[in-house]
């Protein structure tokens, strides 16, 4: 809670892509070091999620 925003201005890698919500935008955000799919759901109706296949991703949405 204390370190969102210098996480999620970060460019530091991680060891590993951190893949996230409770942070949300208007659409799934997808940096080198993390991916963050939280698009606030409880007030825009819009669910989001990541499918990682191999080195690739793409996201899903439903909702307004």
């Amino acid at each position: 809670m204390w370190i969102r925003e210098e996480f999620l201005s970060s460019s530091s890698n991680f060891g590993k892509v951190v893949v996230h919500g409770h942070s949300p935008s208007q659409v799934p955000v997808k940096r080198p070091n993390r991916i963050g799919v939280d698009t606030g759901a409880y007030a825009t109706g819009r669910l989001s999620c990541v499918v990682l296949e191999g080195a690739g991703c793409r996201f899903l949405q439903t909702g307004a």
